[in-house]
């Protein structure tokens, strides 16, 4: 009983140490003439618009929030696949 207490300390503690990992990374996308950053959160930084890109502004920012989600997404999962992910959850399952 108290060697799961031990483990789940010790996953929570790897789940804090991954989510400061990934605050710290941040993706730049331009799309449409926007350009989004955005941190391993999935916050947006900052957001710059052209003035090209203002005339269909609506459709615009979707897609250019929309590709810097997934660029993020990306960058996070390789990062965590580096440090190694969360370890084994199915033994927390049972």
């Amino acid at each position: 009983m108290f060697n799961k207490i031990k483990q789940i300390k010790d996953l929570r503690s790897q789940a804090k140490q991954l989510q400061n990992t990934l605050a710290a990374e941040s993706v730049t996308t331009d799309k449409a003439g926007i350009t989004v950053i955005m941190n391993g959160n999935m916050e947006i930084t900052s957001l710059k618009i052209s003035e090209s890109a203002k005339s269909n502004l609506e459709h615009n920012l979707q897609e250019a929030f929309n590709e810097a989600a997934k660029s993020t997404q990306k960058v996070m999962a390789k990062k965590m696949q580096d440090m190694g992910g969360l370890g084994d959850l199915s033994k927390f399952l049972k």
